[in-house]
């Protein structure tokens, strides 16, 4: 049987020089038996060496060697076409690595300049020489410190820089490269070599986000997007890719027309006749804004799914938790209980700091349009900076689709939130220069359309990374409410979602999503999905959370001199939230392993928040005092009473936290959708932020698991789902979302929905918000008392052994 391109479940797996397509060839018939029917994989193609998550590509023509290259890919899709499973990659069009010389398109635009073929490729801005932001210090500096040679390798002359940088010199300077005075060497290239420190002002070519190693691509230049395709078109021609997960969707000029162009290219391709037919499985990593829809006509199946993994999390949490929880947080960081102020903050700094560069490339766009028709006459260049400016500080999305000459309808609604939220950042008599760059952006502005184009895609290209790097990579590390409610894709202005609100959202995805990703754990999530569900259960019970975090904060305060009140609160939710499950007291070389794990991600949470420390200059007398601070907790001998405090309550919470864990997988692999395990989630994943999130995963313990005679709640629940997927595929392909209605007293604590097919109907109950009772230990049945579907099944029946039930009845 030749199985279909639309997956019926996913499995992720990250590939890299310790993890190869060998190693997953031998998992091939676990994931099997899992259920699984289509390897996820991370990108594929030749990355930097070393590379851990391969995103840093240097050869997107050829299959990463350090995987085991193109013959080692064939056989693991050998394997899987023997189990008739099939394969999505993960694609990376809108940047690719630059550093450590490994990039041959990069290395000869070094070479020729504006004059290489290659420098189509690349989001140059060729006024003025490449800036190569490379060294440590200015260029004299280095100069003067000898950190600069020309050495000759493979027979030409190249220059070296540390020891590690090897840079291409022109060919005219071959011939004298070895007795040249090294200055006016430099000064002759077609880069121009600076401090790393410059780059956030001068950098001359899109990165992406603030990543120096990584350069933005020009996938709508057409000579682009076939050289960076080729292989991905060719895999899928033979047969051994069947769809692919486009990464960064948001930072490419043009993400419809993109999008589209893919779908027609893959549409176009004749398959073998022992590979499905297609249409090729196209999904995109696409961050949604709470009431953001996604157009249906980009010719996609849908998102990577951080969307889902939001609406999942807020449903778990309660909203009565807002409010105290909010107090809470204001009470011990002195820092605002709403999230808006910090939001706000974030942009404005990194706008004025990170992005700056940017930001007047963005503004001499526009000014050069401006200047272009008479109707902006009088519009200066400090006008539209400070409308730009202001725009970016409220804009409510990651970008909007226009073209210059044009706009999707839905953006409409996003310029309209704009226009309100900006005007009380207006300068006086400038709201006309606030309403132009909004036309401009609906594509209804005066001017040249050329230099219109141009001014929105900039525009476009920097509202995107502001959204991300000032909000989750930035404020997410300020703001502590609830740390379960600050992940990729998330609103954490927001804790909870109601039963109805979640409803609704299932029925559009019914509608007009059925095949896209449903992941509630990924290679860039901040916490692990059984973490963010633990955490969860404090939302519905706030007062007791307060009183254990003030006798946690008491028992800390003896190593917590000079640590913020912020991030000591940060890290109290952290070890809680994730405690391994198994970890005790008097664990010594547990706790040991677990507060290396913990007091990397502080470094990393307290460099990205950026008040305290920052990865571009840390404070590592500050970072040693939250380190001893987190080791001092977790010892044994110096902490006893806090660790036996923790362990306590995270065993009081288990059940509640089970109980939520359950939820989020049950939904997961019911509602409309193509569920997505990360690999290792299968289990419990109580990791941190990565590279906690990437480490090695157990997999003979896994295996012996599946094994077994008695699986964990979680694995079973998986299991148990994905069986009834196999058996009935067409229903949870096909089958429309139906709310079911509840009565009793405890109505507002369930949540069900069938789904009708042809041949047999999915129906779906779980239990939310139940952390009092459980807590308590309550007799669930008395608890649940009336509580009843409208049908007339009782709760206390259905949920009687765990709280989920998923039936799949087949009709007479």
């Amino acid at each position: 049987m030749i199985p279909p391109t639309t997956p019926r479940a996913t499995y992720r797996f990250q590939f890299h020089k310790d993890f190869t397509f060998a190693d997953a060839e031998a998992l091939v018939p676990y994931l099997d038996e899992l259920g699984i029917s289509h390897l996820y994989a991370s990108p594929i193609t030749t990355a930097r060496s070393g590379s851990t998550h391969g995103y840093d590509v240097v050869d997107p023509t050829r299959i990463n060697p350090e995987l085991g290259g193109e013959d080692a890919f064939r056989s693991l899709v050998a394997a899987l076409r023997a189990r008739e499973m099939g394969v999505i990659i993960d694609i990376v069009p809108n940047h690719m690595g630059v550093a450590g010389g490994e990039n041959a398109w990069w290395n000869d635009v070094l070479k020729h300049g504006e004059g290489s073929e290659f420098a189509r490729y690349f989001d140059i801005d060729w006024h003025e020489k490449l800036v190569l932001p490379i060294l440590g210090d200015p260029l004299a500096e280095t100069l003067a410190s000898g950190a600069l040679k020309v050495e000759q390798v493979d027979g030409r002359y190249v220059l070296e820089a540390y020891g590690e940088h090897r840079l291409p010199l022109r060919d005219e300077d071959q011939a004298t490269a070895a007795t040249a005075d090294i200055a006016a060497l430099i000064d002759r290239q077609h880069y121009r070599l600076a401090s790393w420190r410059v780059a956030n002002d001068e950098l001359n070519w899109r990165r992406f986000f603030t990543i120096n190693d990584l350069a933005g691509l020009r996938a709508e230049d057409p000579i682009v997007f076939d050289a960076t395709h080729a292989l991905y078109f060719r895999l899928y021609a033979e047969g051994l890719i069947d769809g692919v997960r486009v990464d960064h969707v948001d930072g490419l000029t043009d993400p419809a027309g993109y999008c589209q162009q893919l779908r027609a290219r893959f549409d176009a391709i004749e398959r073998p006749a022992d590979a499905p037919a297609g249409p090729a499985y196209i999904v995109i990593e696409k961050i949604l804004a709470d009431g953001e829809p996604l157009s249906t006509d980009w010719g996609v199946d849908g998102t990577s799914g951080y969307d889902f993994m939001e609406q999942v999390t807020t449903l778990l949490h309660d909203p009565a938790g807002a409010e105290p929880l909010a107090k809470l947080w204001a009470d011990l960081s002195g820092r605002s209980a709403d999230f808006a102020p910090e939001e706000l903050r974030a942009r404005q700094e990194l706008l004025a700091w990170q992005f700056d560069g940017q930001h007047r490339r963005c503004v001499e766009a526009f000014a050069t349009l401006a200047r272009s028709t008479a109707e902006c006459d009088g519009m200066t260049k400090g006008m539209l900076h400070r409308a730009i400016e202001r725009l970016l500080w409220v804009f409510p999305v990651y970008r909007t689709y226009g073209t210059g000459d044009a706009a999707p309808t839905a953006d409409a609604a996003i310029r309209d939130t704009v226009r309100q939220r900006v005007e009380q950042f207006v300068p006086p008599g400038e709201e006309f220069v606030m309403d132009a760059v909004l036309a401009w952006l609906a594509g209804e502005g005066p001017g040249d359309s050329g230099l219109a184009a141009e001014a929105v895609r900039k525009f476009q290209q920097l509202s995107a990374p502001i959204a991300a790097k000032a909000v989750e990579d930035t404020a997410f590390y300020r703001y502590g409410r609830l740390l379960s409610r600050n992940d990729v894709g998330f609103d954490a202005a927001r804790l909870s979602l109601s039963v109805a609100d979640f409803h609704r959202h299932m029925i559009a995805r019914g509608r007009d999503w059925k095949s896209a990703m449903l992941a509630t754990a990924t290679h860039d999530h901040k916490r692990g999905e059984d973490s963010r569900a633990r955490l969860a259960v404090l939302s519905e019970i706030p007062a007791a959370w307060r009183a254990q975090v003030m006798l946690w904060r008491d028992l800390a305060a003896p190593f917590a001199d000079g640590v913020d009140p912020g991030d000591a609160y940060m890290l109290l939710q952290t070890l809680f939230g994730a405690w391994p499950d198994a970890l005790t007291a008097a664990d010594v070389a547990g706790l040991g392993a677990y507060a290396d794990r913990v007091v990397a991600w502080q470094e990393k949470a307290l460099r990205e928040a950026k008040l305290r420390s920052s990865w571009e200059a840390p404070d590592e007398a500050y970072e040693k005092r939250c380190q001893d601070l987190a080791r001092a907790l977790l010892d044994p001998a110096r902490s006893r009473s806090f660790l036996e405090a923790i362990v306590a309550f995270v065993a009081e919470v288990r059940p509640a936290a089970e109980t939520n864990t359950l939820v989020q997988a049950a939904l997961r692999y019911t509602v409309p959708g193509v569920p997505d395990v990360y690999q290792g989630t299968e289990s419990s994943d109580l990791s941190l932020v990565d590279p906690d999130n990437r480490r090695p995963v157990d997999y003979p313990m896994l295996q012996d698991a599946l094994q077994g005679e008695s699986l964990a709640p979680k694995m079973r629940t998986i299991m148990d789902a994905l069986a009834l997927r196999r058996e009935r595929p067409a229903v949870f392909a096909t089958a429309p979302y139906e709310p079911l209605a509840l009565i009793g007293e405890r109505a507002a604590h369930v949540l069900a929905f069938r789904r009708k097919g042809s041949s047999a109907t999915l129906r779906c109950v779980v239990a939310l918000r139940t952390a009092q009772p459980r807590i308590e230990r309550s007799d669930m049945a008395t608890w649940w008392g009336d509580t009843a579907l409208e049908s007339g099944e009782r709760i206390a029946d259905l949920l009687a052994e765990r709280p989920v039930s998923i039936e799949l009845i087949a009709h007479a």
